[in-house]
Formats: structure tokens, sequence, C-alpha cells
């Protein structure tokens, strides 16, 4: 199914392996990159996978033996699964080239999602992705995840944002590098049921943002 936006096609995939999706973003990168097809999103799920950034430590890896997939993407290494909504932006940045103008704008609108569906998120400095507040539950928790890579001024990777997915596959890893937080869900806090079916047309809706 494709959707067009202004300036911005969005492309619903399904449930797709990760491989093949990366081999999809390589693809519609080098398009991009040449002027040949319009800046493109893909929005998927992934089968239970651990993907590595060129930034993890050995000590950042599965606990339990699970293979690991490295990756180009900026970031350590993260978790990616069923009820898990995942969104590869393949885009071409306005120059002067501002990644962290970029990022930037990715969790807006993340946090814009999250306070549509009622859960009220933010940033915290030093540390990418959206988050939810420390509480009384617990410390500061991390919702929504982005670990991005930019060449020759285009895209690609991107982010995603837990629904409804199993936040045990997070016990396995040092999730981001991060020791002194957790990951959660929209179904966690909400206490609520949150599907990916429920987060993708609010994620759609919002993609221009990521133009600035």
């Amino acid at each position: 199914m494709t959707s067009v936006l202004p300036k911005l096609h969005a492309r619903r995939l399904g449930t797709i392996d990760y491989l093949a999706a990366w081999d999809e973003q390589r693809r519609l990168h080098e398009e991009v990159a040449n002027g040949l097809t319009p800046d493109t999103v893909l929005l998927l799920e992934h089968p239970y996978v651990y993907t590595a950034g060129k930034r993890t430590e050995p000590w950042d890896r599965p606990t339990d033996g699970s293979p690991v997939i490295d990756v180009d993407r900026g970031g350590k290494i993260t978790w990616h699964g069923p009820g898990q909504l995942v969104g590869y932006p393949i885009l071409r940045l306005p120059a002067p080239i501002d990644v962290v103008a970029y990022v930037r704008r990715t969790e807006q609108m993340l946090i814009d999602t999250c306070a549509e569906l009622g859960l009220a998120t933010d940033r915290i400095e030093g540390r990418s992705g959206v988050w939810v507040p420390a509480d009384d539950r617990g410390p500061a928790r991390k919702v929504a995840a982005i670990g991005i890579r930019v060449s020759r001024g285009v895209t690609q990777h991107g982010f995603s944002i837990n629904a409804d997915c199993d936040l045990a596959a997070y016990d396995h890893i040092v999730a981001c590098g991060i020791r002194d937080a957790t990951t959660t869900s929209l179904t966690a806090e909400l206490g609520r049921q949150v599907t990916v079916d429920d987060v993708l047309p609010i994620v759609e809706r919002r993609l221009p943002t990521l133009l600035g």
C-alpha cells in the first residue's frame, strides 16, 4: 500500500525481515540520492532481531547468545520485533546539512504521536529518542528510539516506537548502551492495549514534520 503526502511518500510494508528491509533502504537511498525517486518513508514491523550500530560495545550485546546484525547506522544496540512500529525515512536533507536538527524533528514527530495517544513524553539532554519522564513508577523510560545514517545528504535507518511489544527482549542487552534507564511501551504506560495498527496512521499523518 502506498500513500502520497506533500513532498513525501509513505509505504507500508507490513512485517518484513530486517535484511530484506535493509536491502530496500539501500536501493531507495541510491534512487533518492540520484534524484530518481521522491523522499520515501518505509513503515513496518520486523520479526524478533537485535541490531548493533557502530558505537556498540561488547558488553552491550545479548547475554543469552542471541545473534546480532551489525549495521552502518549511528548509535548502539537495540531490538526490533512484533508490536514495535519501525520507520525508515529515506530523505534528502536541506542544505546546509544539519543532522542534529533532523534528529530533533524526528523526536518531535514521535513526541506528538505519543501525545495524540494520551502519553506525555519528552527529550532527555544528551540522549536521543523519546522518553517518559521519571515519576512515582520509576526512572525515565524510553518509548521510542532513533538511529540514523546520512550519506550523500540522504538519510537512512530511522526510528522505532514500542506499541505493545514484549519488553522482556530488552532484558538481554544494554539497550542503546544506557544502563541507568529502562525501556517501556505505549501499552505499558497507558494501561490499555495500543497496537501498531493504532500507531501507524498517526505516525503516517505526522511524517511531514521530518521535512522541517
